[in-house]
Parts: structure tokens; C-alpha cells; sequence
């Protein structure tokens, strides 16, 4: 029996031990006893049972790379994909939230390699797709879900970019263009900043260039510093906290597993969180609309874990796809039974609102208000992108007129939806005078 322990920063969380029938965790005892230890998961609540393969295995899966990333990964270290504590147990250092697996975490900076010239960077860039997260240099071990090409960075006193070796935390998370979605570095950019301009908490973005190759920087939500060091933030994506495997992240897949569903999502936080978490969890779904976000899944949206609760966490990988012609333009989860961004129409809004179980008019006034943000912060997101170390490119003026025609057709449904419901109340007036005091009534109480 292979065994891996489980660390947050030099505490031992708890144990995965590997049997015939899949790998399992167990919560060390001093770290159950500790005064604001916190769960791996809300689906692993604290407790001395043995967490069996079928609950543990899916959320571990989650902490990998897929796709292309992770079959590389594979090749290198001569494991296959499937073998999921094998490759956590090479490259678990640094994840996402705030385990370590197979070390202790540290908290200090003194052990960051500066990259220190931007050819130096270049080179580190080129390389990812056949060395991702520089698997094999000595000292150095992490992991990012998901699959796109990344890379967690710390970014030093001086401004430095730098890689994190022997358990020292990342601060950032680097992303270089692609061939495959051009101007992805300003795509991404320009949506996380039209977030931030609409006041949905987002992590702090910039680009930058090295030599011929351009990427975007984002902040880690997970990592802050206290009084010089630098402290885990624990959290899992939608996709570990509904105990799906990442294979089943889209609600429609090829898996045999249905995928989560808005509702799901909206169950979930209900269960687990406050009503501020619930409206926070709408304005995302609503904006990854309004942006023509078709990649929103469920590994896309999280939660932070904390001693005393559970809260939403702040919105990431949002970027707009109805200006690449090889990305689908349907959305990863249906509104209202609809997949189409372009398609969806108030009523799909109130569907869906009674679907989650959520306020229908307070869901209609959501999204009629998010829209209007939406149009009037555009440019000046947009202004802000181009601004920033990497620079303008030809896609984002195409971003800013996507985002706005699909934020003027969405407040023009809804309008149009007004004005069919005053049709009707004064159809049902004229018929009986105490209708309308029974709507309000009737109102007051949903």
C-alpha cells in the first residue's frame, strides 16, 4: 500500500493511502483537533473516516491538467494519465487552494528563481508546450487544472518574474498567447477588466511581453501576504464540490456522467453558502453571457474554504468566443433550456430563474442592469487592455463590439418583455378590477 501525505504549509492535513481499489484520504487527527483547520472539500467534511476512492478520486483528478497538457505530462514522467496520485505525487507542490501534496508548504519568498531577462522568459514560454509547468527542473512541482497553457509564477520585490522551487508558493498565474485562439492575452484580459469595471470581484490583470511572445498575469485569489509571507487560501472548483470527475465538467458531455447543471450550481451554493454567495453566483452566470463566454463549465466557477464557512470566489477564464470562428457558440450550460447566447430571450431568463429557484422579476432586473454595466464600461476596458505592457490587438476591438451587441440585444428582450407584460396587465384589469391587486399581492410574496 503506497501512502502520499497531505500538507497545508508545514501541517499535516491528513493521508492518501493507494489499495487495490483506488486511492483514499484520511484526516491526520492533530489536524481535525486544530482550531480552524478547514475540509478539503465540502464533499470530504471533517472526521476520522476513510474517504473512499469514489468521493476522493474525482477531486483529486481535478487538481491536474487535461487534454493535451496532461497526456505530455504523462509521456515525461513515463505515468499514465489515469494514474492520478502518481502524477499529484510529482507535481502537487503548488495547486490550486491550499494543500501541498508529497511536501510541506513553505510561506517564504528566499527560495523564488528570478527570470531575469525577457529572452530568459521567451524561452520559458516556447518550451511550455512540451515541458509543461517545467516538469523535470530540479525543485520545482505544480499544478493547474484546466487546458490551456499556463504557468504559476511569483512576482518578487522588484517586479521579477520568478518560478517557485522546493515548496515556495506562486503568487500569479502566467498565460502565453496561442496560435489557436490569436489575441486570447488581450481576450482574457479585456473581460476580467470589464468584470472588475462591473463590479464583479475578479483577480488583479495585466500582460506583458517577452521578446516575440505576449501573456497575460493574473493575481492568485488563493494566495495573500501576511506580514511578508505568503499564506494558502484553500478552495475547489463547482466540478470537486458536486464530486464530478473534469471529464464531466460540460452539463452536455460523452461521458455517461450528467454534467452540472445551472442548477446544480445554484443547489450547491444554497446548501453551502450565504444569499450574497447566490446573487454573486448570478451576476457571473449573466456576464459570462453578456461576454459570449461559451466556455464557462463548471471547473470554471469556485469556492473558497475556510474554517468558519464556505463563500463564492471571485470569477476567472472568461473570454469571449464569438470572435474565433473555431470555438462552438454554444454555452457550456443551458439557460432557461437554451444553448445559444444569441437565442435567449426574457422568457429563457425567467425559466431559468424558476428553475434555480431564484426571484423571476429580481433575475430580469439583474440582468437588465448588468447589461446597461456592461455598455458603458466596454470602452473603457477596452482602453485599459491597450494600455497595458503587451499592448492592442486587432481582436479587441471585435471583443468590445461582440460584448455590446450582445448586451444591447439582451436589455432590447427584455424591454420587449416589459411591454408584453403591461399588455397583459391592462388586458386583465379591464377583465377584473382586482387583478392587478392580486399580482401584487402575489408579488410580495415570492
Amino acid at each position: 500500500m503506497a501512502t502520499l501525505p497531505v500538507y497545508f504549509e508545514q501541517r499535516r492535513v491528513g493521508t492518501i493511502e493507494v489499495y487495490k481499489g483506488g486511492p483514499t484520504f484520511t484526516y491526520d487527527p492533530n489536524w481535525i483537533q486544530l482550531r480552524g483547520a478547514f475540509p478539503t472539500s465540502v464533499t470530504m467534511p471533517l472526521g476520522p473516516e476513510r474517504i473512499a476512492p469514489d468521493i476522493f478520486l474525482p477531486w483529486a483528478a481535478n487538481l491536474l491538467p487535461e487534454s493535451e497538457q496532461l497526456r505530455t505530462l504523462g509521456q515525461l514522467l513515463g505515468m499514465a494519465r489515469s494514474d492520478v496520485i502518481g502524477l499529484l505525487s510529482t507535481i502537487g507542490g503548488d495547486i490550486a487552494g491550499a494543500l501541498s501534496i508529497g511536501q510541506p508548504g513553505r510561506t517564504a519568498s528566499f527560495q523564488w528563481r528570478p527570470i531575469d531577462k525577457p529572452e530568459e522568459l521567451e524561452r520559458v514560454i516556447e518550451e511550455l508546450p512540451n515541458k509543461p509547468f517545467l516538469v523535470g527542473e530540479e525543485g520545482v512541482s505544480m499544478s493547474l487544472a484546466g487546458v490551456q497553457t499556463k504557468l504559476a509564477v511569483a512576482i518578487d520585490g522588484e517586479g521579477r518574474i520568478c518560478i517557485p522551487m522546493n515548496g515556495s508558493p506562486s503568487t500569479h498565474i502566467l498565460k502565453p498567447d496561442g496560435p489557436r485562439l490569436e489575441g486570447g492575452v488581450q481576450n482574457e484580459a479585456f473581460c476580467l477588466t470589464l468584470a472588475r469595471r462591473m463590479k464583479i470581484p475578479t483577480p488583479n490583470v495585466s500582460t506583458g511581453r517577452a521578446g516575440k511572445r505576449t501573456y497575460l498575469l493574473l493575481q492568485r485569489y488563493d494566495r495573500t501576504n501576511v506580514d511578508g509571507r505568503w499564506r494558502r487560501l484553500h478552495q475547489e472548483d463547482y466540478c470537486q464540490a458536486l464530486g464530478k470527475p473534469p471529464s464531466a465538467k460540460y452539463e452536455s458531455n460523452q461521458t455517461g456522467i450528467p454534467g452540472p447543471t445551472l442548477k446544480d450550481l445554484f443547489e450547491l451554493t444554497r446548501r453551502h453558502m450565504s444569499s450574497i454567495d447566490i446573487a454573486r453566483l448570478l451576476d457571473v452566470i449573466v456576464f459570462n453571457v453578456i461576454t459570449c463566454n461559451t466556455d464557462a463549465h463548471a471547473k470554471n466557477y469556485s469556492i473558497m474554504i475556510r474554517g468558519n464557512g464556505v463563500s463564492f470566489a471571485p470569477t476567472y477564464d472568461v473570454m469571449c468566443g464569438e470572435v474565433w470562428q473555431n470555438v462552438t457558440k454554444k454555452l457550456a450550460q443551458k439557460v432557461g433550456g437554451e444553448s445559444r447566447g444569441d437565442y435567449l430571450t426574457g422568457r429563457h431568463w425567467r425559466r431559468f430563474a424558476r428553475e434555480c429557484g431564484l426571484n423571476s422579476k429580481l433575475v430580469l432586473d439583474r440582468v437588465g442592469i448588468l447589461a446597461q454595466s456592461a455598455l458603458s464600461e466596454a470602452e473603457a476596458a477596452a482602453s485599459e487592455v491597450a494600455a497595458m505592457p503587451a499592448g492592442t490587438h486587432a481582436i479587441l476591438d471585435q471583443i468590445r463590439r461582440a460584448v455590446e451587441r450582445r448586451a444591447n440585444a439582451i436589455y432590447a428582450q427584455l424591454q420587449e418583455l416589459e411591454g408584453e407584460r403591461d399588455t397583459e396587465s391592462v388586458h386583465k384589469e379591464a377583465a377584473d378590477p382586482t387583478a392587478q391587486g392580486a399580482d401584487v399581492a402575489h408579488s410580495t410574496m415570492g
